[in-house]
Formats: structure tokens, sequence, C-alpha cells
């Protein structure tokens, strides 16, 4: 118990920067999902295209790949070449590549609305957001809450991968305190820290749900 306790306060300190990096990406690729979502139905041939390109490439290659390209590749391409720091490299390639898989989520949500429900809406004189937003995203919201709750907690520990940029998320100094005392207490002690968070994504999720169920039809 002695060992485990003083491994604790460097096991915190990790869990910090995988929370940053969940919480970070989730403000910023659930409202990018929504509109690449949006963008993806639009008539605009061209736009679509482009979106359906956006979503193939980054669901098509592996999240490791495009975290490695973003932060090694980046500043060696012409003209537009930078170099990010190691936190917002990570960042940019979780953010990008969540939001391409929540765009789908949505985009089948939003499909699946009866269209007879777009044109009472204009029979009552709605516009087009007031009808998304009054009629359709609460029903929408309903219908993904599963699979965006599968997402989520999949995001929880796609977080590990930022060990290949050396930052000290949870499982790098996990690993790190295991190699330092030869003792592989810390990778139990790191998983009840990850299931922890997935019990709590879970129960927050099932509180969702319950709210959003009065759209059962």
């Amino acid at each position: 118990m002695d060992y485990i306790l003083g491994i604790l306060p460097s096991l915190l300190a990790g869990t910090v920067v995988t929370l940053q990096m969940f919480f970070a990406t989730i403000i910023l690729a659930l409202p990018l999902g929504l509109l690449l979502a949006l963008a993806r139905i639009s008539r605009w041939r061209a736009l679509s295209g482009a979106v359906g390109v956006y979503i193939w490439l980054f669901r098509g290659t592996p999240l490791m790949l495009q975290l490695l390209f973003i932060y090694f590749g980046l500043p060696f391409l012409p003209y537009i070449g930078v170099r990010l720091p190691d936190f917002p490299a990570a960042l940019l390639a979780f953010v990008l590549n969540y939001a391409a898989y929540f765009a789908e989520i949505f985009r089948a949500g939003i499909q699946s609305i009866d269209r007879g429900q777009y044109e009472g809406a204009r029979v009552l004189g709605m516009t087009y957001i007031q009808t998304m937003r009054r009629i359709v995203l609460p029903q929408v919201i309903k219908r993904v809450l599963p699979p965006v709750s599968n997402e989520t907690i999949t995001l929880v520990k796609d977080t590990s991968l930022i060990y290949v940029l050396a930052m000290n998320d949870l499982l790098r100094t996990t690993r790190a305190l295991v190699q330092r005392d030869f003792n592989t207490t810390p990778f139990i002690v790191a998983a009840v820290f990850y299931l922890l968070m997935t019990l709590a994504l879970t129960w927050i999720f099932q509180k969702l749900e319950q709210k959003y169920a009065v759209y059962d039809e």
C-alpha cells in the first residue's frame, strides 16, 4: 500500500495530461464533426465531395500515422512547413481524426430524420436554421448518443498514443515507473484509472440518453 501511495502523485500528474488531451479533443472535435456532417449532406457537390475525401482520408489511415505525420512531417512540407510543439501537434491530429468519425455519426443521424418533418417545418414558416435547431438536432442528439458514447470512450484509451511524442501522459508515466522500480503494480493502478474514467463517461452518457428519451417515437 505504501508503494501505491508513493506512485500516486506521478500517476495523477500523468492523468492530468491525459484528461487535458481528452477534453480539448472533445470540445473541438464535436462541433467540427457537426459542421463537417452538414457540409457532407450539402447540395453543393464540390463541398460535399471535398468533405467526403477528408473523411475517407482520416478514417482510412491510422491515428498513430496522422500523429507522427503532423509532428514530424509537417516541418518538411514545402511552403507550409511548420513545427508544432508536442501538445498542439497531438491535439491537431486527434481533433482532425475524431471530427471525421463524429461527422459520419452526425450525418447518419441527420439523414435518419423523416423528410416529412422538414416539410412540416417549412409549412410552419421556419427557416433551415430554425428547423435544424428546434426540430432536427434534438432528435439527432438522442439517436447519435450511443455511437458518440462509444467514440468518446475509445478516445480515452487512444490518448495513450501521445506517448510517441514523449508526452508524460498516464501510460508513459506508468511505463517509466515500471522500468524504474521493476514492479508491475503501476500497470494495475493505471488500469484502475482508465476504468474509472470510462465508468464516469458511461454514467454521463446514460444520463444524457435518459434526458433525450422524451424524443422517443
